[in-house]
């Protein structure tokens, strides 16, 4: 059997399982849908923080890489100025 269809099957199957539990349980439809809602906005909220948290890190890398790139620049264009003027009078061009 395939791997796929094997997949699909136990999803299938477990969003089954899902729905029956909700339409029997023995909670209020009520009750049932302001948890499902309360656990929903939990849910939305963690994954929120985490994107939020995805965010701050990649500007923080981004930050110290914008850094570095600063700092490599400063150091190397005196170094680059000397041996232009260097091979500018080896080959005595003006």
């Amino acid at each position: 059997m395939n791997i796929v269809k094997v997949l699909v099957s136990v999803v299938a199957a477990a969003a089954a399982g899902t729905v029956f539990g909700i339409l029997f349980a023995p909670a209020r439809g009520l009750l049932t849908r302001r948890s499902i809602l309360h656990k929903g906005e939990v849910k939305a909220d963690a994954l929120k923080n985490k994107y939020n948290e995805f965010i701050d890190s990649v500007l923080y890398k981004f930050d110290r890489v914008k850094e570095d790139v600063l700092d490599f620049t400063e150091e190397i264009l005196p170094k680059a100025d000397e041996i232009d003027k260097g091979a500018k009078s080896a080959l005595k061009v003006k």
